[in-house]
């Protein structure tokens, strides 16, 4: 076997291991700070690790904005029962110790989304899909019709920096 073929089921492992330490969906983003801070690998063979995962079924991929979101799947799980022994202690560990230190901002980016599109309804209107989510719950989603893309995709950058004051005043009217 070519050593680079050992690297790269490495770095699935460490993947599906670190998919599978969370109970929220992980961004390719999250994962690829991860593995460049720790100097593991590159950025495209990350690229390549993901695209082969997902084609395998060991991932589920969502796409929503400029984020992509990754999920274990059961075959994913399975996978990683037969190969875990392959991740050695110290890897488990870096990647226990990154969960651990971003553990809020992993899970506030899990949780909250910011999507717009064309209102197919209205082909001059956008639609801006926003929703705050806990525990697999959703805490609260709105759907805004705005006049321009720009606006959209302006709403959307702003949900994310200030959800819980939206979520805080909605709540507050309502009880």
């Amino acid at each position: 076997m070519n050593p680079h073929d050992n690297s790269l089921i490495l770095y699935k492992m460490i993947v599906l291991y670190a998919l599978s330490r969370v109970e929220h969906p992980l961004t390719k983003s999250q994962l690829i700070d991860f593995f460049l801070e720790k100097d593991y690998t590159d950025y495209l063979t990350l690229q390549s690790v993901f695209a082969q995962l997902t084609e395998a079924g060991f991932l589920s991929q969502e796409q929503n904005r400029n984020r992509t979101r990754l999920s274990l799947t059961e075959e994913g799980k399975n996978t990683l029962s037969l190969f875990d022994n392959e991740l050695t202690e110290e890897i488990k560990k870096d990647v226990d110790q990154f969960l651990r230190s971003n553990a809020l901002t992993l899970r506030q980016v899990a949780f909250v989304t910011a999507d717009y599109h064309m209102d197919p309804k209205n082909s001059k209107a956008y639609l801006a899909e926003l929703s705050l989510k806990e525990q697999g719950h959703t805490l609260l989603s709105l759907t805004l019709s705005l006049p321009t893309e720009q606006l959209a995709e302006s709403v959307c950058k702003k949900w994310e920096a200030c959800h819980e004051d939206v979520y805080s005043a909605v709540m507050s009217q309502l009880l």
